[in-house]
């Protein structure tokens, strides 16, 4: 889930009978060789022995993802490395349309929609919450669209409140009103006066979507599918409200240690974190949309600029790779092979990386079926932020 807080707190209601050690022995097959889409270009991609070997290492750790699959593009190019299984019931490996929970990459999603928005003069980043929610507390009336973009609103996280916390613990698939989550924190003051700090908050890109649902008349939805989805042809991608996937789907799982992998891919609802974390994509999918989003296809040369104003030291959550700076829905990875702008997520079953280089032409997506965040599982955290970096490292070898 977007929230540290919320997943450790209702995590003991998700637990059920596991699967025996030795029937998951039987399931497990060894990591699996990478697959390689060939692409519009034709003709099989090179396979780097040693970032496949990376792969290996991350999922055979004994608290590891059962799973998973790193996507490297370079314009008609596209290689596909997997390892371990995307199914522990069936043993099927990971694959490029898999559908899957891109967490808190959905916040780069609400980010496009209000920025061409603003492309088309219906919204301004200097709009304010007083401006196109008067409904909402008066005290968070100064708060700016630019603000709530780049994590400097102040906004108190609606997903750490107890109540939004208990009703989870009591009914992990609860249907919420998502237009109304901001109600879980509407008595509660401003954490700090707007644009003075940097707190990444869930609240943000909720009160981003009801924003442009407020400049357009239209369901944030809509203007998904009007102003993302069908100009970058993405079919699989979509913002359902219950807790059911398409099929096919990467199965994410709880692995805590002595117990064996519990599948939670549908154990809970998204209408509870909607704009902020509630996304389906796939990896190809993905893939096309950050190097639309992170590159220079979809936004003017003015809002662009705008976008890519970025604070040093403000990290994703979790942190993507390298150094980490905030920009406005996005964030640039300064690993030590180059620059790469794009959006990391954490879900219950999943935690996600979707970057490109600052061009558009290249995209890695980095995506393992179990969650992981300073909060939870920080030295696995640490290790696949190295993985990632190596895979960073290949995207921005010419000779790759």
């Amino acid at each position: 889930m977007p929230t540290r807080t919320s997943v450790h707190q209702f995590r003991a209601g998700l637990s059920a009978a596991a699967l025996t050690a030795a029937a998951l022995g039987a399931l497990l097959p060894p990591a699996q060789a990478a697959g390689a889409d060939p692409g519009p270009g034709g003709g099989r991609p090179y396979h780097d022995e040693r970032l496949q070997r990376q792969l290996e290492r991350l999922v055979a750790q004994e608290d590891g993802p059962p799973g998973v699959i790193a996507v490297l593009t370079r314009d008609d190019r596209t290689q596909v490395y997997t390892a371990g299984v995307g199914d522990i019931a069936t043993g099927r490996r990971p694959d490029l349309d898999d559908h899957m929970r891109i967490a808190s990459i959905a916040k780069a999603f609400s980010g496009a929609v209000a920025l061409r928005l603003v492309d088309q003069g219906l919204l301004s980043l200097d709009d304010t919450i007083g401006d196109r929610l008067p409904a909402q507390p008066a005290t968070w009336h100064a708060v700016t669209l630019r603000q709530l973009l780049q994590h400097t609103s102040g906004l108190p996280d609606f997903s750490a409140d107890p109540e939004f916390v208990r009703i989870l613990q009591a009914d992990p698939r609860h249907l919420f009103d998502s237009r109304a989550l901001l109600g879980f924190v509407a008595d509660e003051p401003l954490l700090f006066r707007p644009g003075a700090l940097y707190e990444y908050s869930n609240s943000d890109n909720i009160a981003v979507a009801l924003m442009a649902e407020a400049a357009t008349g239209r369901r944030y939805e809509d203007l998904l599918e009007d102003l993302v989805y069908r100009p970058l042809g993405l079919r699989r991608t979509s913002l359902p409200p219950g807790y059911r996937l398409p099929k096919p789907f990467l199965h994410g799982y709880d692995v805590t240690p002595p117990a064996e992998p519990e599948d939670i891919s549908e154990a809970i609802g998204t209408s509870g974190v909607w704009a902020s974390g509630g996304i389906v994509s796939t990896p190809r999918e993905l893939g096309a949309f950050i190097r639309a989003y992170g590159g220079p296809a979809l936004l003017s040369e003015k809002t662009r600029t705008k976008q890519l104003a970025f604070r040093p030291g403000d990290s994703s959550e979790p942190e993507g790779p390298g150094t980490n700076a905030a920009g406005l829905a996005i964030f640039q990875y300064t690993t030590r092979c180059g620059v790469l702008h794009g959006h990391t997520g954490n879900f219950p079953g999943y935690t996600q990386l979707a970057a490109t280089t600052p061009d558009g032409t290249r995209s890695l997506t980095f995506s393992i079926n179990t969650q992981t965040s300073k909060g939870n599982k920080p030295a696995l955290l640490a290790r696949l932020r190295t993985v990632q970096e190596d895979f960073a490292c290949a995207l921005l070898d010419d000779d790759h």
